[in-house]
């Protein structure tokens, strides 16, 4: 840290309310992944919780349509469903440049975030799916491990793994997995703080965890269910002090109103939290969205105050044709400029993995 940070007085963390656990209304769990044993050590999980659960007589999942979209959207939000991965998850695909490889946990996520990522990219209903052959899931990733280099997956693409662990125990063993290979690193990322079921997982420095943070007014407005930024700060110094690497993704970062001072203040949390020897990462990722993303946000929350209006964004096409709306040029470069400033003055010895 700078000496001008530290000369500044540290604000005054509010008290860390223990986690909140999401408990969904219904659980499905499909006969297949009933199956398989680590499905059962699921199914007890989530019977010692107490929880709806129906055990079907088959792998098809019973219809979540409501009466419109906004009910869909309740029902499949309140559900949790146990299947199998297909055998199609076992070919990983590369991630750049977050990682190498992803590979998937589950698809879903109980979050409300109102700009949420996976909004388009998945099909139907946006009921989580955890997947209950997470053996053969791991026995999968040793292929792809590269010689000679160390090899990062990523687990975080179509989920957030710690919001789902109380109920399936995967992280965990994701983590205690990748602490038995010598060349390859587990990377997850979350906006949820319960991260006690992992501080005493073997992980031999091999995980890094993330955790997802904003400027609290952009927190407060568009991460609906989610854990106070205060309190993943707080959980991401557990992991700290637990010996894991560890990693800071901003995002989606917005230029609002004050967006300087707001994430300025930002900082100045994430000094105080991690105010003890570590391994750091940054990533920093500004708002994007697609044609197909708007259109389902905007049913999905229709009252939103999320800015997405294509005639103050650039358009960035991909190389299958594809088109994403971003931030003019001058408005990125004044965003990077800032952030990567803000970093080098509070954190000199962390590094900068990338900027998008």
């Amino acid at each position: 840290m700078s000496t001008s940070a530290t000369l500044r007085p540290r604000p005054v963390a509010p008290p860390i309310q223990k986690p909140k656990l999401w408990l969904p209304k219904r659980v499905l769990f499909t006969a297949d992944a009933l199956e398989q044993p680590f499905g059962q050590q699921m199914l007890a999980r989530m019977k010692a919780l107490r929880l709806n659960i129906t055990e079907l007589s088959g792998n098809r999942l019973p219809s979540l349509t409501g009466k419109d979209e906004r009910e869909t959207y309740r029902l499949a939000k309140q559900t949790l469903a146990v299947v199998n991965a297909p055998p199609s998850m076992m070919k990983l695909q590369p991630i750049p440049p977050s990682a190498d490889w992803q590979f998937h946990l589950a698809k879903g996520c109980p979050a409300h975030c109102q700009y949420c990522y996976l909004a388009g990219s998945l099909s139907g209903p946006p009921i989580t799916r955890v997947y209950a052959n997470l053996p053969d899931i791991l026995a999968a990733l040793a292929a792809y491990e590269q010689p000679g280099r160390l090899t990062t997956f990523e687990a975080s693409c179509y989920t957030d793994p710690l919001s789902l662990e109380h109920l399936t125990g995967s992280l965990s063993e994701c983590v205690r997995y990748f602490g038995t290979r010598e060349a390859a690193q587990l990377r997850w990322v979350s906006k949820f703080d319960a991260v006690e079921p992992l501080l005493d997982v073997p992980h031999s420095g091999r995980t890094r965890a993330r955790v997802s943070v904003n400027a609290e007014m952009i927190s407060q407005r568009l991460e609906g269910g989610t854990a106070p930024v205060a309190a993943r700060l707080a959980g991401l110094r557990k992991l700290a002090q637990a010996g894991y690497p560890v990693g800071v993704v901003v995002a989606p970062i917005m230029p609002i109103e004050g967006w300087k001072d707001l994430y300025s203040a930002l900082f100045e949390r994430l000094e105080t939290a991690l105010d003890l020897p570590c391994d750091l990462t940054f990533e920093l990722i500004s708002h994007r969205f697609t044609p197909g993303s708007k259109e389902v946000l905007e049913g999905w929350y229709p009252n939103s105050s999320l800015e997405m209006n294509e005639e103050q964004r650039a358009v960035k096409r991909n190389k299958f044709g594809g088109l994403k709306y971003v931030y003019t040029k001058d408005i990125m470069n004044e965003l990077r400029t800032f952030f990567e400033t803000e970093i080098a003055m509070r954190f000199p010895k962390a590094r900068l993995l990338y900027w998008t």
